[in-house]
């Protein structure tokens, strides 16, 4: 997940891509594909089932492809979601693309939206994709929206966009119903596990008539929030109990571990995670201990498929910050880097981050102003991160999200509570 546009531009060392590349005049065997957006398309990375590196893989798409914001796929891996954002006089849109073999990416629909799109998320069914958008005046749609936030649940058939299922504005009310909102993140649960009740989806806000930093603060509201849903067998929203729940000043990324126990925020302002055991399904309350400090200004969280780690993007950094989820609690402890150092650097700002989806022993940061991406070889025990061979790999200009997806028969984790 990732938060905000940047537009500097920073130059890019092809050094790196071109060792990697050399790395095919050995026996390789690709596990993982990795998508990567950017203003330039997406590239298609392989990675390397040994050493963790990446090489070119199928040709950059670029049709459709202009301000990538957000990106997801489908649980089977077979279709691509990627919102662009428009300009201060249109919507944005949604391309769908098809995942074919080696990775070939193919335009199969563009969705035209009214708004701009700033987070995705699919339900693991791949019944339904989530949209959260808003209505902006700005050239900078991100970080301004004129009117309030929306959440969009359109049905998916094969992969193809139907027709709008249900919709819901997000809104404090009361008293603070006409502070404005500014939409970071989305995270659907599972719905895996014997101890669930129902299905869930969160999104991450925070309010910018309470957090307006050079700017008035016009509400005296808490600045960040989560809104919680609970989603109907026939695919309705419901608020869930309690929502909108604090969520520190500024939350730009979440996340739920895959046992639909916890859910984790970054807090951008305050330089810190905060958790949430779910309770009954679906309402969130504050883990003990929390909240759990980060690097500064971290954009974007991801976990490993089993459940048992926690990765965060620190964007003012360059950094990752690991930690061990404490499987009775949730509460994160930080991870002890077998490299000996206190930090695991990226590239120039992290904005992205994902764990490789077939075996879980890959970390790599989309980097928005090193137009790069970032690679390390997780410890399966221990959690810890160590940086993969050539790392960093160039990539387009500004990436803003990356998405892996397992190849061939490899097959991804199983989680057990």
């Amino acid at each position: 997940m990732k938060f905000s546009k940047f537009r500097q531009l920073y130059p890019v060392s092809f050094i790196g891509l071109f060792a990697a590349t050399l790395l095919t005049a050995c026996s390789i065997t690709t596990i993982d594909y990795i998508f990567v957006a950017s203003t330039s398309g997406i590239d298609t990375f392989a990675v390397d089932s040994q050493s963790g590196a990446l090489r070119p893989a199928a040709a950059t798409l670029k049709s459709g492809i202009s301000t990538p914001i957000a990106m997801v796929s489908t649980t089977d891996y077979a279709n691509l979601y990627v919102a662009n954002l428009g300009t201060s006089s249109s919507g944005g849109t949604i391309v769908h693309l098809a995942i074919g073999l080696k990775g070939v990416l193919t335009v199969k629909e563009t969705l035209t939206l009214s708004e701009n799109p700033v987070s995705l998320a699919t339900n693991t069914a791949g019944t339904y994709l989530y949209v959260v958008s808003c209505p902006s005046s700005a050239t900078s749609p991100v970080l301004r929206c004129s009117g309030s936030p929306k959440l969009t649940e359109y049905a998916l058939a094969s992969g193809v966009i139907g027709a709008a299922k249900s919709q819901y504005a997000l809104s404090l009310g009361g008293t603070y119903a006409t502070d404005t909102l500014i939409p970071t993140g989305i995270a659907v649960l599972a719905n895996n596990g014997s101890n669930i009740k129902g299905n869930a989806v969160y999104v991450t806000a925070y309010d910018q008539s309470a957090y307006n930093p050079g700017g008035t603060a016009t509400s005296t509201a808490n600045p960040g929030w989560v809104f919680g849903f609970v989603i109907g067998s026939d695919g309705s929203l419901t608020p869930a109990t309690n929502s909108p729940y604090e969520a520190g000043i500024k939350p730009t990324a979440i996340a739920a571990d895959p046992t639909d126990r916890f859910v984790y925020v970054t807090d951008y302002a305050s330089n810190e995670l905060i958790g949430y055991t779910i309770l009954g399904g679906s309402t969130l309350n504050f883990m003990t201990n929390g909240p759990f400090r980060t690097g500064n200004e971290p954009a974007s969280i991801t976990l490993d498929p089993r459940g048992k780690f926690i990765y965060v993007g620190n964007a003012l950094d360059s950094t990752v910050s690991a930690y061990s989820i404490t499987q009775a609690t949730g509460n994160p402890t930080a991870s002890v880097n077998t490299t000996g150092s206190p930090v695991n650097s990226t590239d120039t700002q992290p904005m992205a981050i994902v764990v490789d989806a077939a075996l879980g022993r890959f970390v790599y940061t989309a980097n928005e102003l090193g137009n790069s991406v970032s690679g390390f070889i997780l410890d399966p025990t221990s959690g810890s991160l160590k940086p993969t061979q050539s790392t960093p790999y160039p990539s387009g200009s500004k990436p803003a999200a990356i998405v892996s997806i397992p190849h061939g028969n490899h097959a991804t984790q199983l989680v057990t509570p």
